[in-house]
Parts: C-alpha cells; structure tokens; sequence
C-alpha cells in the first residue's frame, strides 16, 4: 500500500511539473537597427530587442535614433484563442506543455528631413508678415 501511495505521489509531481504554462515575448526590429525603443512610454532597449509580457493588448511602441524621425506606433497584441476565458485557466494549468507565443514586429525608420535655415526664415517672415507671429 505505501508502494501505491509513493508511485501516485510521483506521478502526482511529475504531471506537476509537466503541466502548461504560456511564455509570452514580443521581439522589435528596425531598419536600420540600433534604434531606442519606448514602450508605452518606458525604456525597453535597443533594436534588435526582445521582452516578455504579461497581459494582451495593444501597447504603444516609440522608436527613436538620430537622424531619422520619431516613429510612434501602435503594438497590437492580440488575445490568441488559447488564452480566451475560460479556457486560459486549462492551457495555463494543465496544458500538455509549455506554450510559447512569440510576436515580431519590424519598423522602417524614415530619414529626418532637415529644413535649410534659410526656408526656416522666409517661413517666419511670411508669418510675421500675415500677422501671425509677433
């Protein structure tokens, strides 16, 4: 009978330890690469990059490197069927393995286009000349 008691147990562990689980990671490349990316407002690193995440949704990402614009984008994580209520709590819990669901982004980064000084003063001037500058 303890014979019985210490194989269940065993096996009680080894499901245990063999139950589902989600790993969730959203990687971010640029082209060009070594950009500085924000999510949702907070330094995540350079690109290439990767990070895990937690909950579904859509994020906002900011990419910044010099001379090239500011590209501000949404980050749509979408919810995959799996992890819909409630059949999130079986994957999570009891799935046969561990599930891993990779997102990867890529962005084109535009060259920053730089305005002569001299456009920049005929700009002005014509304002001041309209009345809309001082």
């Amino acid at each position: 009978m303890l014979s019985i008691l210490r194989t269940l147990c065993f096996a009680v562990v080894l499901v245990g330890t063999l139950s589902g689980c989600v790993h969730r990671r959203v990687a971010i490349r640029s082209d060009p690469p070594g950009a500085l990316v924000l999510l949702d407002g907070k330094e995540a690193g350079y690109t290439p990059m990767a990070v895990d995440f937690i909950y579904y949704g859509t994020r906002e990402v900011t990419l910044m490197k010099d001379g090239y614009e500011t590209l501000v984008a949404p980050l749509p994580l979408q919810t995959p069927w799996y992890q819909v209520f409630p059949l999130e709590f079986v994957t999570d819990n009891f799935g046969p393995g561990k599930i891993r669901d990779r997102r990867n982004f890529v962005f084109q980064l535009q060259p920053q286009m730089l305005v002569p000084s001299q456009e920049l003063l005929d700009r002005a001037n014509g304002l001041r000349s309209e009345g809309l500058l001082p």
